[in-house]
């Protein structure tokens, strides 16, 4: 679903700064997320052209029909523009078109072009341009960082949906399936309530794998006293959703009732954490303290969290201070505000034994936080 035109207008009012703040003429933004962001155009490839005055986007001939539709290239539409390439490479309409507009500082996004297209315009500028490329960073995820009411409402429903979903497989569940059998039934899931994709590949991990954080579902079959760490996400209206819950195949042996009960502790110490002004750094250690107390801090191998929105893993990265020489990072001191998204997901994994992770979507609201996820946090026991 393409965000209302209301929406991409103020998207667009917020983004016109962004050039001029670092003395730019205009921004390349050729990160798709970002276009989309921006434009609402979700195609496999384009780039736009963002200034103090609007922006241009640049497509092949593939989308061109339906971005007219759209009203893209009319004169009482949107402030944007189809630039159809004019024969030659991609790279030499995006310059002609900048020609066109007189830029002459242009910014390009350093983290998404890559170094073959950057090599192909710098020498296509010596040979014809006074154009200067200089590269930028993070402008429009800046302003992703807090999602507008459009975007919370979207993975708000999201949010529901997944955890309908998980309420669903959990039910199912029974021994003697395989991982591979689980993971299908989630993403079946994903399908009939209206997610587009997955937002990743699904994670179904029992027994021993349970302790690895990122086991890919395989054809183990889950057996009596496993426990299953099951973590997946969907893609709704263009938005990521994450959602992760731990369950046993029968009667959960003591260790597993431990160890679930300390992250269970941990993750409502982080939630609590959560509110503007909060460092990202303070809610992963509220989190691994818990987790400390109970012994298990070594078998919490991973961030608490990270942003969700566009992409499955964004900013802000929840985790522990990161340093460089004496002085913390950027990204490891970052203040959650009003309107960020983010995951809650910590766990304790024991080699050979077995892992717990619980992972929860929050909303960072003016005088705290809303769990956009629902699903049940208990132990849950699959009857044998």
């Amino acid at each position: 679903m393409i965000p209302p035109p209301d929406v991409l207008a103020a998207r667009l009012e917020r983004a016109r700064v962004l050039p001029g703040s670092l003395q730019l003429d205009a921004l390349v933004v050729t990160h798709l997320p970002n276009v989309f962001y921006l434009t609402g155009f979700a195609g496999s490839a384009g780039t736009v052209v963002l200034s103090g005055t609007g922006l241009s986007i640049l497509v092949d001939g593939r989308y061109r029909a339906a971005l007219a539709d759209r009203g893209f290239d009319s004169h009482d539409g949107p402030r944007v523009r189809v630039v159809p390439p004019a024969g030659g490479s991609a790279e030499e309409s995006l310059l002609a078109m900048l020609a066109e507009a007189g830029h002459r500082r242009v910014g390009f996004e350093a983290a998404h072009l890559s170094v073959a297209r950057h090599q192909a315009l710098e020498r296509l500028i010596s040979s014809k341009s006074a154009l200067e490329l200089l590269p930028t960073e993070g402008l429009v995820e800046s302003l992703r960082l807090r999602k507008d009411p459009y975007e919370q409402g979207t993975l708000r429903e999201a949010g529901r949906r997944l955890s309908a979903i998980m309420q669903g497989v959990l039910a199912d569940l029974r021994p003697g399936m395989r991982e591979w059998d689980v993971a299908a039934r989630l993403e079946a899931g994903l399908r009939r309530a209206g997610f587009a994709r997955s937002a990743f590949d699904t994670i179904v991990a029992s027994g021993a794998n349970s302790a690895m954080p990122h086991h890919r579902a395989a054809e183990r079959c889950l057996t009596p006293r496993d426990l299953v760490v099951l973590d997946f996400g969907g893609v709704y209206n263009g938005y990521c959703v994450d959602l992760s819950r731990t369950v046993s195949i029968g009667e959960p042996t003591a260790e597993a009732v431990q160890l679930h009960t300390a992250v269970s502790s941990a993750q409502a110490a982080a939630i609590a954490a959560v509110r503007p002004g909060a460092r990202a750094s303070d809610v992963d250690r509220a989190a691994r303290d818990v987790l400390t107390e109970h012994g298990l801090g070594d078998a919490f191998t991973h961030g608490t969290g990270h942003g969700l929105g566009l992409e499955v893993h964004e900013a802000p990265r929840l985790g522990p201070l990161r340093t460089t020489g004496a002085e913390p990072t950027r990204d490891s001191t970052e203040i959650l505000d009003a309107g960020m998204v983010v995951t809650i997901e910590p766990g304790a994994y024991l080699a050979g034994s077995g892992g717990v992770r619980i992972e929860d979507d929050v909303l960072v609201t003016s005088n705290g936080c809303e769990v956009l996820t629902t699903a049940g946090r208990e132990l849950m026991v699959v009857d044998c």
